[in-house]
């Protein structure tokens, strides 16, 4: 019979083979490689092997031949040309993230797993995989808007400097109104969460009425001040623009950032801002909402105290609204703004160049 040559180990090769053994981090296949080289320097048979693990004898001796040879090397790397071929061929694939990216279909605005299975003569399964190696996903779109204001990048280095760097003895706020918030109330009472179901709400509702809250908020301190009226027009906002100056710590100027709406800009807020040297409103571009972090905490209010609630009256509303900026006045926290108004530009820059090849400070005909 064959002599089988027995391996020696040394230690250090013991305690990496060990530790491969017991990973569960490695692939399967490398820890059952070990295994195998660990069982034969303890002097077992190819078969004794082979039934401990259940595996075929000869893959026992296959792989103890291939570390005896090479080592580690032997058993952690893969002959050339071994291993499951793929059934799909790679210009089928090509082909499938070509036309998701180049093409529509004839009675849609967007592939689905279906259309594109139909098309390609592919399963739905294997277009889902191809399309989540190439991280594409037909069914979403998201939107954007790109600002055609001309005095953009001023207006953006101006904000985000106040942002970034606020001015000594000075306070700045970030002010906005959030207009036309109804108080609906649903027209039957919805069921409460419970283990393995969500909670549910009517998808009906009775209008009761709106309101708009008004808030400005200390970019600092992550304080608001806020108020809610029945509209929105000029007059609302210079009687909030009063009480911001009233409640503002005195001998600090001030620096309201708030969007282009025309109440803000309108004569007789002009002409009472003229009184207040001291005061000093910044203007974000048009279509650049996202640049007042007002909005964010708007996002917030909406989103825990509005979007789920039931109000039977517009007072009940602004009860809600008003306790819960109360709640955050007792412990507020400041967002932090961290974007750069270089990094900023860049981006617009590309999306405006993405788009038409135009510059972005282009004014629009």
């Amino acid at each position: 019979m064959r002599k089988r040559t027995p391996i020696n180990l040394t230690e250090e090769a013991r305690e990496q083979l060990e530790a491969m053994s017991r990973s569960r981090t490695l692939e399967g296949r490398l820890v059952q490689r070990a295994k195998i080289v660990l069982l034969a320097a303890e002097g077992l048979s190819n078969r004794i092997i082979g039934a401990r693990l259940g595996i075929d004898y000869r893959t026992v001796m296959c792989w103890q031949n291939r570390f005896r040879e090479q080592g580690f090397e032997g058993i952690e790397k893969e002959v050339p040309g071994r291993g499951r071929k793929p059934r799909i061929q790679a210009e089928t694939v090509l082909d499938v993230v070509e036309k998701t990216l180049q093409e529509k279909p004839e009675d849609a605005t967007h592939w689905s797993l279906r259309r594109m299975a139909q098309v390609s003569g592919l399963s739905k399964s294997t277009v889902h995989r191809i399309w989540q190696s190439r991280g594409l996903k037909p069914h979403l779109c998201e939107t954007f808007k790109l600002s055609t204001d001309p005095q953009f990048e001023s207006k953006l280095v101006d904000v985000v400097g106040l942002y970034l760097d606020p001015p000594e003895h000075a306070i700045v706020f970030s002010v906005d109104e959030k207009s036309q918030i109804q108080a609906l109330d649903r027209t039957q009472p919805g069921l409460p969460m419970k283990p393995w179901r969500c909670g549910t709400m009517t998808h009906d509702y009775k209008r009761n009425g709106t309101t708009t809250l008004f808030a400005a908020m200390d970019t600092l301190t992550g304080k608001v001040i806020a108020q809610c009226m029945p509209r929105h027009r000029h007059q609302e906002w210079l009687r909030f623009l009063k009480r911001i100056r009233l409640e503002a710590a005195e001998g600090l100027d001030l620096h309201i950032i708030c969007d282009n709406y025309s109440t803000h800009k309108h004569p007789s807020v002009q002409r009472w801002l003229a009184k207040y040297p001291h005061i000093k409103v910044h203007f974000v571009p048009t279509s650049s909402s996202w640049l007042n972090m007002v909005e964010r905490f708007f996002r917030d209010i909406t989103e825990n105290h509005i979007r789920r609630g039931a109000f039977k009256s517009v007072d009940a509303l602004k009860q809600t609204i008003l306790e819960a900026i109360e709640q955050h006045n007792e412990a507020p926290r400041p967002y932090i703004w961290t974007a750069k108004a270089t990094d900023i530009l860049a981006k617009v820059i590309r999306a405006r160049t993405a788009l038409n090849g135009s510059s972005i400070f282009e004014t629009p005909h």
